[in-house]
């Protein structure tokens, strides 16, 4: 279905940019129509610079470093918010159709939609670059995404494998994880706790399975090759079966491609040797486990660490020979929120499995934030650059020339950087956060990363979660923890623990700039200082 324009008069000829209107995609356009818009729409068919567009304000600056006076650019993502989670604007769908280039970061850093939005409103021909994919090219280095499963109990999440490349699927296309059928003896609820703690639902067995709508609200979208958390609910002890399929939307205008079914068996609070029909079936109880569609090879499975030592190591497990175990320790109370009665009554006891990461998390296997390690966005810059020569040949002895120099300025910044957390102890080199953003910073600068994996906002954290960071500050003598200033509304255990323990919190930047800090230059002095700052005073007490 496509939008049209309505005007006056007859038609005519359009300028290069004036005639794309009609290509807007509804959806796109009705998606967080309210959220984030600005006053100011940046992009016109009327400039005669290049109209630049990326996906969030890091990628912005570097573009209009690069670009100068002869470029405007705008971000899809406003500052302050979320990438990983904000929803595009009419607004922003507008300046997408005004772009003379694209630039996003990728590997699954922004939210899907911002993707989509990007990917279905461009202009024929138009260059859309990935650029953390891209930079690669140009000596990026990039490192695995680790995450910290140590959890009491299995994290289980869903995940795509495979690219689709055959049935011509792009970033943009969806894959459909459908539950169809749930038998145990009370309901079993797939849900995520976004940002703010609201819950959203993958599969609700409660409410029955519609065929007639196609399974709509029992269904999990996702990307090619990405994954995604959830918490598990189960409501009664027991043997659950719940019957999952897999389809492959290429676009949304063409039929799904089918890619199997499969019944993925739970024991909740019971023994999970004993299921009947299934003795002998490997018991999958800790580590990390995903319910997977596999779009190359057309068929589901499990996909299990249970070890927990990474994801490299993961490896297939048959659904129709495993077991999935939530423990008797998995048993928690029904919290008093409102948002979360379709548990039960505050204070019912109900088995979970926890999300285990805060807000809508939909990954990849690389870690997409490259930008942290300073020579890595003199990739992004490169690349930048020699896509803007591509884009406007006449000016590309400015491009040149401003990239020369703001990549000289980032190799100082590199150096900066580098000196100044050299200046910080190494015993006390080990950054506490609750976002797994700063990989790069500490492989390139030399800091540990011993982040706190938070638990599920809609229950208490557990005792040993607390105890967990709390032994970890004290065995490393930790004197500071740092959030975000953006998702410091979703830290409250870190920083109700850091208050315990009379730690400093501090802050630190990682997707995006607020009005304190305007810049990528400026953000990365700003981190280089707080952990150098935080991290040698002596004294404990909340940092100001």
């Amino acid at each position: 279905m496509q939008v049209s324009v309505v005007g006056s008069g007859a038609p005519r000829a359009c300028p290069r940019r004036a005639c794309a209107w009609p290509r807007l995609l509804v959806l796109p356009l009705l998606i967080g129509v309210l959220a984030g818009c600005r006053a100011e729409v940046a992009l016109s068919a009327h400039d005669q610079r290049v109209q630049v567009i990326t996906t969030t304000g890091i990628l912005r600056d570097l573009a209009s470093r690069v670009g100068g006076d002869r470029v405007r650019v705008s971000s899809l993502v406003p500052d302050r918010a979320d990438p990983h989670s904000y929803e595009p604007s009419l607004r922003d769908v507008r300046n997408v159709v005004y772009a003379d280039v694209a630039f996003s970061n990728y590997l699954l850093l922004e939210e899907q939609a911002v993707i989509k939005t990007l990917d279905a409103n461009l202009r024929d021909g138009v260059p859309n670059i990935s650029l953390a994919e891209g930079a690669v090219k140009y000596a990026a280095e990039i490192i695995p995404l680790v995450e910290d499963a140590s959890l009491d109990t299995i994290w289980l999440g869903m995940r795509v494998r495979g690219t689709g490349t055959a049935h011509g699927a792009n970033r943009s296309s969806d894959v459909l994880l459908t539950a169809t059928a749930a038998h145990g003896p009370g309901d079993l609820v797939a849900y995520l706790t976004e940002s703010f703690g609201n819950p959203s639902f993958y599969v609700d067995s409660a409410d029955g399975f519609e065929p007639a709508n196609g399974y709509r609200d029992d269904t999990a979208r996702l990307p090619p090759d990405a994954h995604t958390h959830m918490s598990w609910a189960f409501t009664k002890p027991g043997i659950y079966r719940l019957t999952m399929r897999a389809q492959l939307a290429v676009t949304p205008q063409a039929a799904p491609v089918p890619l199997g079914e499969q019944t993925f068996t739970f024991a909740v609070g019971v023994d999970p040797h004993s299921v009947p029909g299934m003795a002998g079936a490997a018991v999958l109880n800790s580590g990390h486990a995903d319910l997977t569609a596999d779009i190359d090879e057309g068929r589901l499975y499990l996909f299990a660490d249970p070890e927990g030592s990474g994801e490299a190591n993961q490896r297939v497990y048959d659904p129709a020979r495993t077991v999935i175990e939530v423990p008797n320790k998995a048993l928690l109370e029904v919290p008093g929120d409102r948002r979360f009665r379709f548990l039960g009554r505050p204070g019912t006891r109900v088995h979970q499995l926890p999300q285990a990461v805060l807000g809508k998390h939909v990954h990849g296997e690389i870690d997409p934030h490259l930008w942290q390690n300073v020579r890595n966005a003199i990739s992004y810059v490169e690349l930048i650059r020699d896509t803007l020569v591509g884009v406007d040949p006449p000016g590309a002895a400015t491009y040149r020339a401003n990239a020369a120099a703001y990549i000289a300025e980032l190799e100082r910044l590199d150096g900066y950087v580098r000196d100044t957390i050299a200046q910080i102890p190494p015993s006390r080199r080990h950054l506490v956060t609750t976002h797994d953003a700063f990989g790069y910073l500490g492989q390139a600068y030399g800091i540990q990363i011993s982040g706190f994996v938070t638990p599920n906002p809609a229950t208490e954290p557990s005792l040993a979660d607390r105890r967990r960071l709390t032994e970890t500050i004290r065995n490393l003598d930790i004197p500071a923890v740092f959030l975000e200033p953006n998702l410091a509304a979703r830290s409250t255990t870190l920083s109700e623990v850091a208050r315990e323990e009379r730690l400093r919190v501090c802050s630190i930047y990682g997707d995006t700039f607020d009005g304190n800090v305007t810049n990528y230059m400026d953000m990365m002095r700003f981190n280089a200082q707080s952990l150098r700052d935080c991290l040698t005073r002596a004294d404990r007490g909340r940092h100001k």
